[in-house]
């Protein structure tokens, strides 16, 4: 009897504790006119502008996770993406090469980007934001890696980490 009690007043508070238990963290990634992109294609030879759908998928995903990572239950972080100019660049006059992606120290990786941190309806930042990796070529781990986004993701992570993990240990 006393079980039976016991799951009928959890049962009953069960939504009220719910109900108080803040959202998520979540990011919303959008692209504006991704065809005009700089160089954000993996799959094209460099001469056409535009974005690959699996590397704005990719970046999405990328972005969703560093939100779960630093940003605090609650908060929602609306990204644009304005251009996209991915590490290295196609060299088309290496006829055997033709379709490798050469990596130099002047071919760094940008992301143009604007952001608008929000929690409960109220703006807490927003800012446009020029990110860049000119030292992307002695990333530690660089070498070791097979993903094509590498450089993009380090430089990714290192903005989320300085612009929102501050914020998330200081309010916390």
């Amino acid at each position: 009897m006393r079980a039976v009690l016991n799951v009928l007043i959890l049962s009953l508070l069960a939504p009220y504790s719910l109900a108080q238990t803040p959202a998520n963290a979540s990011v919303e990634v959008n692209y504006v006119n991704p065809e005009h992109f700089r160089d954000a294609s993996l799959d094209s030879n460099g001469y056409e502008r535009g974005a690959d759908e699996q590397v704005m998928k990719t970046l999405r995903a990328y972005l969703q996770t560093l939100g779960e990572r630093y940003l605090p239950m609650g908060q929602t972080l609306r990204i644009d993406i304005r251009d996209i100019d991915l590490a290295g660049r196609y060299e088309p006059w290496h006829a055997q090469a033709y379709s490798v992606r050469f990596m130099r120290d002047i071919t760094w990786p940008s992301i143009e980007l604007h952001y608008v941190l929000s929690q409960n309806g109220q703006t807490l930042n927003q800012a446009d934001a020029h990110l860049s990796d000119k030292f992307y070529l002695q990333r530690p781990g660089r070498s070791t890696t097979s993903d094509r986004l590498y450089a993009e993701k380090a430089m990714l992570n290192e903005w989320f980490r300085k612009q929102f993990a501050v914020q998330h240990q200081t309010s916390s």
